[in-house]
């Protein structure tokens, strides 16, 4: 497995693969693999000759005192799990390589950013596809593989290759758990015992919504009543958003029909969480 940390050395390697004829898949990571991770991986190693995984804490997505000096960092951890998965080679870029002095372009998405992470993060999704846009066209990948845990970052990414006419194919794949039905999620780690605990709050509010809604409930009022109240029972928990919208403008729905998503963002003392379940 090659560890590349140039942008002219990644572009030489991805274009001797596309020149032999192997397809290139690609996973963009901020590091601190977890087994979620590692299923991108294999989902792409699955579709593609070649896999190439990015490692890169990208500063632009973090907001005023948000985590981006305490974001946990395991490079050498990190690389060995890519070897371990199979990845042919990991970007490693730095700060300078990425932003270099002068920088002042961006990408931004209008309309799905401004909902639900968006509203709570301004600014948050324009580093994302700034940061992504960048690496598409220093990678060149075939395909790109996301998680759909973060469903409004796979859908803010797809309208932007949508819109700019990128030649990649974006692949979502499924939120990865614990035992206990919490996400896998790099921030896991911030979290207290009795916050990890209640941090199973969010999954068990989504089986209470399914069950809800299997009983036959259309309104997003008593639907979402009830997520809330199961989030909020043990008072750890503090809701940003919970909200029952369309997959594919986020835009809140006055009656549940399919295809819908609920979305949840919720605070475990200061580490905010994320998750969602599609009804398809």
């Amino acid at each position: 497995m090659k560890v590349i940390r140039t942008i002219d050395e990644m572009r030489a390697h991805s274009a001797g693969e596309r020149g032999a004829g192997r397809r290139i898949a690609f996973v963009p990571t901020m590091g601190a693999l977890h087994d979620g991770h590692i299923s991108l991986m294999r989902e792409g190693k699955g579709r593609a000759e070649t896999l190439i995984a990015s490692i890169y804490v990208n500063p632009a997505q973090f907001g005023p005192g948000e985590d981006l000096e305490r974001y946990p960092r395991s490079l050498e951890e990190d690389l060995a799990k890519c070897e371990g998965v199979g990845a042919d080679a990991v970007f490693v870029p730095d700060d300078g390589m990425i932003y270099p002095d002068g920088f002042t372009t961006g990408v931004r998405v209008g309309g799905l950013t401004e909902r639900l992470c968006g509203a709570s993060r301004p600014g948050h999704f324009d580093g994302v596809t700034t940061v992504v846009a960048k690496l598409f066209n220093i990678v060149r990948p075939d395909i790109a593989v996301f998680g759909e845990k973060d469903y409004q970052q796979l859908v803010v990414i797809r309208r932007m290759v949508a819109d700019l006419d990128m030649p990649v194919e974006i692949v979502g794949a499924p939120t990865v758990r614990e035992a206990d039905g919490l996400a896998m999620s790099s921030r896991n780690d911030y979290l207290s015992p009795d916050q990890r605990e209640a941090a199973t709050s969010l999954y068990r509010s989504l089986n209470v919504a399914q069950k809800t809604i299997d009983a036959g409930e259309t309104d997003p009022a008593t639907i979402m009543g009830r997520v809330r109240e199961t989030i909020e029972k043990g008072g750890i928990m503090k809701i940003d958003y919970a909200e029952l919208v369309s997959p594919d403008t986020l835009e809140g729905l006055s009656e549940f029909r399919r295809p819908s998503l609920i979305a949840l963002a919720a605070y475990a003392g200061e580490t905010r969480l994320i998750d969602n379940r599609f009804f398809g």
